[in-house]
């Protein structure tokens, strides 16, 4: 959680006050931590969304000054094969638009036109969890890293008039 309120709250400024939603309260939630030696350096969070094979990964959050190597690859690995170990058919994320690039060169699909998702624009992604295949650290492109917009002055006024 504190990656996460760094990253959008702090850095971002996309959330005000916290990040913490019903899912992260939810049994079924996965919440993946990744770690440099012992120090933690990302998450992201994963659940089913439906019963039928459905899953969201959202929250993918990288500190700065490991968001250029292969943290985020690894966390968006882990969940997709996650996922589909426990039946998952498709995944589904909301991307930042900075990085989408780096969802298509790990097989996420374009579901959609972008939308605003906190006051942001996001493009839906999809990926069947059936064709995922792993990547080998040597596959990995070199501009394979995630990439913050630029902060801004006040949080989301979508969210901070929310009663």
């Amino acid at each position: 959680m504190r990656i996460r309120h760094r990253v959008f709250v702090e850095e971002q400024r996309v959330i005000p006050f916290t990040d913490v939603d019903d899912w992260d309260r939810h049994p079924d939630t996965i919440h993946v931590l990744a770690g440099r030696g012992s120090v933690a350096v990302g998450t992201v969070r994963l659940y089913r969304t439906d019963t039928v094979g459905r899953w969201k990964g959202d929250r993918l959050a990288v500190l700065s000054g490991h968001r250029a190597g292969i943290v985020g690859m690894r966390l968006v690995r882990f969940a997709v094969s996650t996922a589909a170990a426990a039946g998952g058919e498709v995944m589904d994320a909301f991307v930042q638009l900075q990085n989408v690039n780096f969802f298509e060169r790990l097989g996420w699909e374009h579901a959609g036109a972008p939308v605003l998702y906190y006051g942001l624009p996001h493009q839906p992604m999809t990926i069947e969890l059936s064709r995922a295949r792993s990547l080998t650290e040597s596959e990995i492109p070199d501009d394979a890293c995630l990439r913050l917009p630029a902060a801004r002055d006040t949080p989301s006024a979508l969210l901070v008039t929310m009663g």
